[in-house]
């Protein structure tokens, strides 16, 4: 326990931490010669800080002496000086060591030399260190501060200005001490003051000396000054500021490829609106072109589509044949089918039968001619859907209410009906354009053969181009309500 200060008679009691503070920093007590038995070292290492606190400054030391610090020595200030004092106060430094007293540097002109040989180790949580001053004169100051490791501390920041004068009146200013967080360390810090007595141009320097222990952050998101060792002035270091640069350059990135998504998903959007209105557009003219066709009845029952298409025909569309509910064929009868078809009927003398492509239970497919209406010496080639002799008059209906239905139907991947012929006396035949690769299944067999000496003959690309051809027929007959119940390669040409 220690007993006074300057002018305060309180009993300080101090805190093991400050003692072990005070232990780190000094070796010695002033002016001793032998070193002291074991068990009294901790008492004198106790009473060295008192002692800085209590004791009247001895003279400056010598030149040559061990306890010479950097740059000029430090004396006493000239005799009529300015009355400077430089001090920490109560409450700065029980913040600090623990102790309730006044730590002075400078006191009335009077320069304590054990105090300001003190290396004052700092709190860890504590970044800021207060100073308080006045001069009864004018008193010019320079400030700069040195730091041993600026990869573990940034240098110190002052806010006062690097050079000036002290205020003539009691006034307090603040040092803060930042950790970078780069490592772990302990850093050694030196304040540097240079008082000016304006009337003498004598300099004296006062060296205050700080440690403090630095530890690494688990976040590094800190920006590495660089200062000139002269000035307190910070240079930007642009290596050290890489990795805030890194994650600015990432940021952008991602905005970069955010923004570029975006814009491709827009013209997406819009190829897609620009290829469905001319699918509308397409749709329109061929409903506007069939304005001679027969008009499909108005009842809610959906209409079923069943393919029955040659064995050799190509491009890929589709040639529907319409499944009739039973109530539409209860209600339309034979006259009524051929009246509805008669606007494209023509004669049995322009129609040439040959041969069979296909045939099923109640019908067959003919490879014909037909005699071209303008000039009767050109023929065309075109399919001839016809019904069996033993076709009853039900299925002959049935043939004929397909090409009505499918008379409003105009698409550039279905397969449109063209004529029928409804003489008496003659089964009805319902014409096709002709396709001369037959049908889809044909073709694809035929490519699949010949795959084994010409590996080039069809490619995935042109079957992906068949199937896309396909969807786009079924999507047209879907938007006109009528269901393809047999889709098949046999059912398209």
């Amino acid at each position: 326990m220690v007993r006074g200060g300057w002018g305060h008679g309180s009993r300080d009691t101090a805190r093991p931490a400050a003692a072990a503070a005070a232990a780190a920093s000094g070796a010695s007590v002033a002016g001793a010669e032998a070193r002291p038995p074991r068990g009294l070292r901790p008492l004198l290492f106790l009473l060295w800080l008192p002692l800085a606190l209590l004791s009247p400054p001895p003279p400056p030391p010598p030149p040559g002496s061990s306890e010479a610090l950097r740059g000029p020595l430090e004396a006493t200030l000239p005799p009529a000086g300015p009355g400077l004092s430089l001090y920490m106060s109560q409450e700065e430094v029980r913040r600090l060591i623990g102790i309730d007293a006044e730590l002075y540097y400078v006191r009335n002109d009077l320069i304590n030399h054990y105090a300001l040989s003190f290396n004052l180790l700092v709190p860890v949580e504590t970044n800021i260190l207060h100073f308080s001053w006045h001069a009864k004169a004018k008193v010019e100051y320079k400030l700069g501060f040195q730091v041993d490791n600026l990869l573990a501390m940034n240098m110190p920041q002052a806010n006062i200005s690097e050079q000036g004068e002290v205020p003539r009146t009691l006034s307090v200013f603040r040092v803060e001490l930042s950790c970078t967080g780069r490592l772990d360390s302990e850093v050694t810090v030196l304040m540097q003051l240079n008082m000016t007595v304006n009337a003498s141009k004598n300099i004296t320097v006062l060296n205050f000396k700080r440690r403090k222990m630095c530890y690494k952050k688990l976040e590094q998101e800190i920006k590495m000054p660089m200062l000139d060792k002269n000035s307190s002035k910070a240079i930007f270091d642009p290596v050290n500021a890489a990795p805030t640069t890194s994650t600015r350059v990432f940021y952008i990135s991602v905005g970069v490829c955010c923004a570029v998504i975006f814009l491709v998903a827009i013209i997406l959007a819009v190829l897609h609106l620009h290829s469905m209105k001319r699918i509308e557009l397409d749709d329109s003219i061929s409903d506007s072109s069939s304005s001679q066709g027969l008009s499909q009845p108005s009842t809610q029952t959906t209409q079923y589509l069943r393919a029955d298409t040659p064995n050799n025909a190509t491009p890929i569309t589709s040639y529907p044949t319409l499944r009739i509910e039973k109530n539409d064929l209860k209600s339309v009868t034979l006259m009524e089918a051929k009246a509805k078809v008669k606007d494209i009927a023509i004669s049995r003398e322009r129609i040439t039968l040959k041969d069979v492509l296909q045939e099923g239970t109640f019908g067959r497919i003919f490879h014909g001619t037909l005699v071209e209406e303008k000039d009767p010496t050109k023929e065309k080639q075109v399919f001839v859907k016809t019904v069996k002799d033993q076709a009853s008059e039900v299925q002959v209906t049935m043939m004929l209410t397909e090409s009505c239905k499918l008379r409003g139907l105009h698409h550039r991947n279905l397969l449109p009906i063209t004529h029928v012929c409804i003489e008496e006396g003659e089964k009805p035949m319902v014409l096709l354009p002709y396709m001369n690769w037959g049908n889809l299944k044909l073709f694809l067999r035929q490519c699949k053969l010949v795959e084994a000496n010409n590996p080039q003959a069809i490619s995935q690309q042109d079957l992906v181009h068949m199937a896309i051809q396909i969807a786009c027929g079924m999507s047209y007959l879907a938007r006109r309500e009528v269901i393809h119940k047999d889709l098949a390669a046999r059912n398209c040409v």
